[in-house]
């Protein structure tokens, strides 16, 4: 893409169990507007209700077209003038199942792009029992950059990655809910997503403590080469990261790592 640098916006998010979803729909909306001056916010995965509330999932569930947290990032977006990437909501489908949804809104309000998570978390329990997976890779195309749109438990899943830079993606944008016990992962993964991808990966997280599980928080925005451009604490928080798209390639034609890939090897 071209090489207008990138304002991006990571809004971590404490997710309080004491506060009602309404009220921080509120909230967030009040804190994406008051990023104004970005291109892109980023928000956590599943926000509005806690990435380990299994229990609320069902009560909580909204469709894409209409639902309260659609309808108040789309405002959101659109009063604040940027991209939003409002993380995920638990998604319920017209025909009935759960998804982990994530939304992406344009500048105008439109919604531009949803992703349904593909690789769901909890070993048949949890969100892995109680919602459907995804079945699309999908990396929207935006003025600034191509964004490879994945949550959180994605990134145990590198093969996921690999497709989304065959899709064109530049930016890797991953919400999350990650636990603070697993901080090591955490840093780990989405530093070895960016290096192996060369591209750029904006991971944004919830902090906060809801079903029990304390959030790792630690959002962070990582370069092509892996290094840590800006990350935060546990506590709430937003970052805010200037990217440059041409780094991508650039770093790509410096460093031809990916022309080297061996495709199609037999299976033992």
């Amino acid at each position: 893409m071209g090489g207008d640098p990138v304002r991006a916006t990571l809004v971590q998010i404490d997710v309080d169990p004491a506060e009602k979803a309404g009220d921080r729909r509120e909230r967030a909306a009040a804190l994406v507007r008051s990023h104004s001056g970005a291109d892109l916010v980023v928000l956590p995965e599943l926000w509005p209700v806690g990435a380990f509330a299994a229990d609320d999932f069902a009560a909580e569930a909204e469709p894409l077209d209409g639902g309260p947290t659609a309808l108040a990032m789309s405002a959101a977006a659109r009063d604040a003038g940027v991209w939003l990437h409002a993380g995920s909501i638990v998604e319920r489908d017209p025909d009935g199942p759960l998804y982990n949804t994530s939304l992406l809104f344009s500048p105008d309000g439109e919604l531009h792009a949803a992703y349904r998570k593909i690789h769901r978390f909890g070993f048949h329990e949890g969100e892995a029992a109680l919602m459907s997976a995804g079945r699309e890779i999908v990396a929207p195309r935006l003025p600034h950059a191509v964004l490879g749109l994945a949550t959180c438990y994605d990134l145990r899943f590198p093969e996921q990655f690999r497709l989304l830079v065959d899709a064109g993606a530049e930016i890797l944008v991953v919400p999350a809910g990650w636990p603070a016990r697993r901080l090591a992962h955490w840093r780990l993964l989405v530093q070895a997503r960016a290096v192996e991808s060369q591209c750029y990966v904006l991971a944004c997280g919830t902090a906060g403590t809801h079903a029990g599980v304390e959030q790792a928080g630690h959002s962070m925005a990582v370069d092509p080469w892996g290094e840590i451009l800006a990350e935060a604490g546990p506590g709430e928080q937003s970052l805010t990261v200037d990217l440059d798209p041409a780094r991508v390639a650039a770093t790509r034609a410096d460093f031809p790592v990916l022309r080297d890939r061996v495709l199609g090897l037999p299976t033992p």
